[in-house]
């Protein structure tokens, strides 16, 4: 049983019902789960294009809209926080962990195509990456 499991949620995958039943499995009987969607950063070449329609909120809309598609997907869990964050994907999923002493990642993985090999998926990075147990569905 695990005291801290994080669930890292991508809003592009199906995973989530499923990764919360698996977390409630796993988690100890005072443990906690922590659901995180990361939110992948504009680069800096796209953003010079997307300037004219940025205002000073339009991040905090963003954190909103995601949050709310998340809540959306799997309803007001009673016991599970919800987080969202900006940054790489990978990276940030394995630090937030860190940061939040989790002993368990959840992770949803898809079928990689050919260049996932070469680059890496964000499933792939967090097993290599993560300093903790991490669980992947398929």
């Amino acid at each position: 049983m695990y005291q801290t499991i994080l669930i890292a949620l991508a809003l592009d995958q199906g995973h989530a019902p499923r990764a919360f039943e698996v977390a409630r499995r796993l988690k100890a009987a005072d443990g906690k789960i922590v659901a995180l969607h990361v939110i992948d950063r504009i680069p800096n070449f796209a953003s010079l294009y997307l300037a004219a329609e940025q205002t000073p909120d339009s991040a905090e809309k963003i954190v909103q809209a995601a949050r709310q598609a998340i809540l959306d997907r799997i309803g007001e869990p009673q016991d599970a926080e919800v987080v969202v964050l900006s940054g790489h994907p990978g990276r940030t999923v394995t630090d937030h962990a860190g940061k939040i002493g989790a002993d368990c990642i959840i992770a949803g993985s898809h079928k990689p195509n050919l260049t996932e090999f070469f680059l890496g998926s964000t499933a792939a990075r967090i097993m290599r990456y993560a300093k903790c147990s991490v669980h992947i569905l398929r």
